[in-house]
């Protein structure tokens, strides 16, 4: 009996230990205590994220910011027709199809100092096969290549150059789409 009332004890001892021991909180806000949860009228003030770009990165890299079938603007700069974009240039592409990429064609992009890392070519409105030779040229060169339609293409460089790594783009415009013509009857 001596050892139940000495556990009683013990045990309102410690209680009262545990609960004098607790700090009051720090913050008086509940938005800055860890234990808040939002609320439904809390929605649209807390919950929602946006982004606003103000400046580009210094250093981010050559950015395609559009392309029509005429050609591209890349970094502002207006490109007509078919374009290498190169990590220090942006130059005209000697090629009219994707059947004209070729070993010569694609020479510009394994003679570059630093290496490139990786090749995007953009076949116009579809993903065309290249000629496998030309492909070989460039994997023996130890350069990776990812041939995709242009609109894809463009997409892939700009996360290449935003992510620093050394890439290069052959970009052939799409032809003027279709898809979208209204017919009269």
């Amino acid at each position: 009996m001596a050892g139940v009332m000495c556990a009683r004890v013990l045990l309102q001892r410690s209680t009262r230990l545990l609960f004098f021991s607790r700090a009051a909180p720090v913050f008086s806000s509940p938005f800055l205590s860890r234990g808040h949860r939002l609320g439904p009228s809390d929605d649209e003030m807390y919950q929602r994220t946006s982004v606003s770009v103000m400046q580009k990165e210094p250093d981010s890299g050559v950015m395609i910011n559009s392309y029509s079938s005429r050609g591209f603007n890349i970094d502002g700069n207006r490109v007509f027709g078919p374009c290498a974009v190169l990590p220090p240039a942006i130059l005209q592409w000697n090629v009219g199809s994707y059947k004209d990429i070729t070993e010569e064609s694609v020479s510009l992009f394994h003679m570059l100092e630093p290496r490139i890392e990786i090749l995007v070519l953009g076949t116009g409105a579809r993903v065309e096969r290249i000629n496998p030779s030309v492909l070989a040229l460039l994997k023996k060169k130890g350069i990776a290549v990812e041939v995709q339609d242009t609109p894809n293409a463009c997409a892939t460089f700009n996360f290449l150059s935003s992510e620093r790594r050394v890439a290069a783009a052959g970009l052939i415009p799409p032809p003027v789409s279709t898809a979208l013509e209204v017919t009269q009857e």
